[in-house]
């Protein structure tokens, strides 16, 4: 089974244009991966021309199912602009659900049937992300102050496998914190368990903190000069990964990680 992770931006190109969902869906069929965790992902936001990205994601991929896991109601603005509130009470989004915008979350795609889908609410943190970026009113570059937004887990049951789908806190502590509650979480769900997504956490460190498997090395952040390994499939017991592959795609602004995944008993 090949299991890929990637960073969408918002579905936003090198250049920061947003894509229209056919390009979004060309632009992550390139994957041919059998399930897919995706991060940074829009519905219904101006920014992205409203687009339902979700779907336009499953359409690229083939996939037969997936789930949609909004943290934020709104748009993700700083501080000073703020516009969003949390999602609260965690639900999931599926094919066929009703689509409410605008929203922000985390999806989990799969071409293989799913067997129970499991959700994981993660608190955020209180530590503020500054950014450069120009001001809508003036046009100047300034600093924008980002707080952390609450973030999530979901997990798809499948057959001999669970994958769970994360974004973790900008923030290595409370990113720390969130991945060691997933561990916890994991032990519940059907084994062999694998996490896939952007963990915030460079190279090791998710390894050296869950005690699992890194099954890709590779840097995968920024996308066009990847410096650092933020994006991970981590093994946390029984996984091995073979064809592994880091690669840019037309779309986001973190490399996409893939591998073929085996159970390490077989």
């Amino acid at each position: 089974m090949r299991v890929a992770t990637v960073n969408l931006a918002s579905g936003r190109d090198v250049t920061g244009e947003s894509l229209s969902a056919p390009e979004l869906a060309a632009a992550v069929a390139e994957l041919g991966a059998d399930v897919v965790s995706v991060q940074e992902v829009d519905v219904g936001q101006p920014r992205s021309y409203g687009v339902d990205q979700p779907l336009a994601v499953a359409e690229g991929l083939g996939a037969t199912d997936w789930r949609f896991a909004a943290t934020v109601a709104g748009t993700p603005e700083p501080d000073s602009v703020r516009s969003w509130t949390p999602v609260d009470p965690v639900g999931l989004r599926g094919p066929g659900d009703e689509v409410l915008g605008p929203r922000y979350g985390v999806a989990l795609f799969s071409r293989v049937p799913v067997r129970r889908w499991h959700v994981l609410g993660l608190t955020a943190g209180r530590a503020k992300l500054p950014l450069r970026a120009p001001d809508p009113g003036t046009g100047q570059v300034r600093t924008w102050w980002f707080p952390d937004e609450p973030r999530i887990a979901v997990a798809a049951e499948l057959d001999g496998l669970t994958v769970v789908g994360t974004h973790l806190s900008f923030a290595p502590h409370t990113a720390t914190r969130q991945l060691h509650r997933i561990r916890t979480w994991c032990s519940g769900l059907p084994g062999p368990v694998l996490v896939a997504g952007d963990l915030n956490l460079v190279g090791p460190l998710p390894a050296f903190v869950t005690g699992g498997d890194r099954l890709v090395h590779g840097p995968t952040f920024p996308a066009a000069e990847p410096r650092l390994q933020l994006d991970h499939l981590l093994s946390l017991g029984g996984l091995t990964g073979t064809d592994t592959d880091v690669r840019w795609l037309e779309v986001g602004d973190h490399r996409a990680v893939s591998a073929a995944v085996t159970s390490s008993a077989c």
